[in-house]
């Protein structure tokens, strides 16, 4: 049986893999743990690296988890990355994270900002649906602050143009986080919450990638 390691975007958790049918699959959830100060994302990975307990594993990262999915990579043999609304080199990475990074202005988020979604947030994330809006709510309320913050801060110094092999790319044509680029599979219309909002049609993509 196919050993899966899932790996949640930043500010979010396992529960949003709940959607996807990944029946016939071993699956293990990676933990976002504390970073250490000035961590890089290529050193937390080696940090969490242990919780990768299986040979040639199948990764599947959205966003943030996609990013982290990538530096595994370099550290131990996959069978493959499944990246879902998620950037595939560090080229991706719009300016804006580079200078929310540069002024720290995630610093001078209040708690209440990150903690309660508001209606710009919903719409950055392509969320329409109540239970969906009442899905992040719940999650964002879970969030670390600190990890928040340490992340925010970390991307945009995220060096990564290598091309690793049997990497496959998902993502939504309305991604307002990341931006759409090209991708080995497309969903029209999909948003950064579309692991939520189209769960069926990534998961037919995972099964049908996954043989």
């Amino acid at each position: 049986m196919k050993e899966l390691f899932l790996l949640s975007g930043l500010g979010t958790d396992k529960r949003i893999f709940d959607f996807l049918d990944l029946t016939g699959y071993n699956v293990h959830h990676v933990v976002w743990t504390k970073p250490g100060d000035k961590q890089s994302l290529a050193d937390y990975a080696k940090m969490i690296l242990p919780q990768i307990t299986k040979q040639k594993p199948i990764l599947v990262g959205v966003s943030f988890g996609g990013m982290i999915a990538l530096e595994i990579a370099k550290l131990i043999e996959v069978e493959k990355i499944i990246l879902i609304s998620s950037a595939k080199t560090s080229s991706a990475i719009p300016p804006y994270f580079k200078v929310m990074s540069m002024l720290k202005l995630q610093r001078l988020m209040p708690s209440s900002a990150i903690k309660r979604p508001n209606e710009i947030l919903f719409w950055l994330f392509g969320i329409d649906r109540e239970e969906h809006r009442n899905l992040l709510t719940s999650i964002m309320e879970a969030t670390d602050e600190k990890f928040f913050s340490w992340a925010i801060e970390t991307i945009p110094h995220w060096q990564h143009n290598a091309v690793i092999d049997r990497v496959v790319q998902i993502h939504g044509t309305k991604d307002r986080i990341l931006s759409f680029q090209t991708a080995d599979f497309t969903i029209k219309g999909g948003g950064h919450f579309m692991i939520v909002s189209r769960a069926k049609e990534i998961s037919d993509i995972i099964k049908n990638v996954i043989q």
